[in-house]
């Protein structure tokens, strides 16, 4: 449970302001896909009383990782990047982006985040999974544990679930990847994943209910369904939010361990992802200012600005010196086991290693096959799974 910080975060931020401020007017342009118009305004206000003039659009500019990476590239005037995942993140190290350079660089609490960093380019800020929640009232399975070995198991339940409705989104991808996590096989023209793992994932869209909300907390909430997925950060929050909301005539309550719902127990675990921060090599810059964009990406990940994000917006960080101030102990949404770095059976790469190689092929299947319909009235065939030309379906349709 998180402790009373008012009068400690306080006293931190004065330190803060101290340690980080900065006499340069120069304005820090800063791309994120971390960037609700809440948490823009509110990074805006931070860094300016921390003496950083910041630029960042909110996601009513700029929505989603790729939007975030694609407009930095091509805008060439980046001088931060936070958010994504390490598969982005990944991608940003090794060069993969014309425009996009990360710079060296290494923060004063780098061995505060463990193996959430990209030594001396890129280091976590927020550590997110997915998760899979089901209501455990007469509103769901009326008092019975649900447990499963993989996320997949789900179709056969015999529970009504929500599934989202299209393939892209940070979010979307991640249960994908929770999904697909017990069907990798290296040798497979499938994007790496066996037919079987497809099929799972077809009758996952096919018997789903798709309620046109954006995320899986809120059908869940109304009672819509019984089983369904969302994030883990702001779960708390928009739990406690709801429950004393005369609008909700069944609201989810209990945090953080649920009165009405709880955590599907999966033998699997859940995929992990963290947030990072780098500092990006622009053209132009001075010195001076290169250290004054240092500056600020020291400050936001210190223990103390972390602390105040996660109080604003109930995230988990990586930095264990704020984890320390913040719980008495480890959340339970927080405490599932994280496939996302076991090895994956027939290679050296962790499942997120995996992901990264993959991700761009299983968008491709799942873009050429029709996933994620938004209308069950007006659904696709099932594909006819014994003669599917996989090498074509990996590859992007032409426009």
């Amino acid at each position: 449970m998180k402790k009373i910080l008012a009068v400690l975060v306080a006293a931190i931020m004065v330190l803060s302001l101290c340690s980080f401020a900065s006499a340069d007017d120069y304005t820090i342009r800063i791309y994120s896909n971390s960037n609700s118009t809440e948490r823009a305004t509110w990074l805006i206000e931070k860094a300016k009383e921390a003496g950083f003039n910041i630029s960042i659009d909110d996601n009513s500019v700029i929505s989603g990782d790729t939007a975030a990476v694609q407009a930095a590239n091509e805008n060439k005037d980046g001088d931060i990047i936070f958010g994504l995942n390490e598969v982005r993140w990944s991608q940003l190290v090794n060069g993969q982006y014309e425009n996009l350079k990360v710079m060296d660089w290494t923060p004063s609490w780098a061995d505060t985040v463990g193996e959430y960093k990209f030594d001396g380019k890129a280091y976590g800020l927020v550590i997110q999974n997915i998760l899979m929640l089901y209501r455990n009232d007469e509103f769901g399975t009326n008092g019975e544990a649900l447990k499963f070995d993989h996320w997949a198991d789900l179709v056969d339940s015999g529970y009504k679930w929500y599934r989202q409705g299209k393939v892209g989104g940070t979010t979307n991808m991640n249960i994908n990847n929770a999904m697909l996590y017990a069907f990798t096989d290296p040798e497979s023209p499938a994007g790496g994943i066996s037919v079987d793992g497809w099929k799972k994932l077809w009758q996952y869209c096919a018997n789903g209910q798709n309620t046109g909300d954006k995320y899986g907390l809120e059908p869940l909430i109304r009672g819509d369904v019984q089983v369904s997925t969302f994030y883990s950060s702001s779960l708390y929050g928009e739990i406690t939010a709801t429950s004393g909301n005369s609008a909700y005539e069944h609201p989810l309550t209990g945090v953080p361990v649920g009165e009405n719902w709880g955590l599907v127990d999966i033998a699997d675990g859940t995929y992990y992802i963290a947030e990072y921060i780098g500092v990006l090599d622009r053209e132009g810059r001075s010195e001076a200012e290169t250290e004054t964009v240092k500056a600020f990406a020291e400050w936001f990940g210190s223990a103390a600005t972390q602390i105040e994000w996660s109080n604003a917006f109930d995230s988990y960080p990586c930095n264990t010196d704020a984890v320390k101030e913040l719980y008495d102990e480890v959340p339970p949404i927080y405490a599932i086991k994280n496939c996302s770095l076991t090895t994956v059976p027939g290679t050296e790469m962790t499942y997120a290693e995996y992901v990264g190689a993959h991700s761009s092929e299983w968008t491709n299947i799942m873009t050429n096959l029709g996933f994620y319909w938004a209308d069950n009235a007006n659904a696709p065939a099932e594909p006819d799974w014994d003669n599917l030309d996989w090498a074509t379906l990996t590859q992007a349709a032409e426009q």
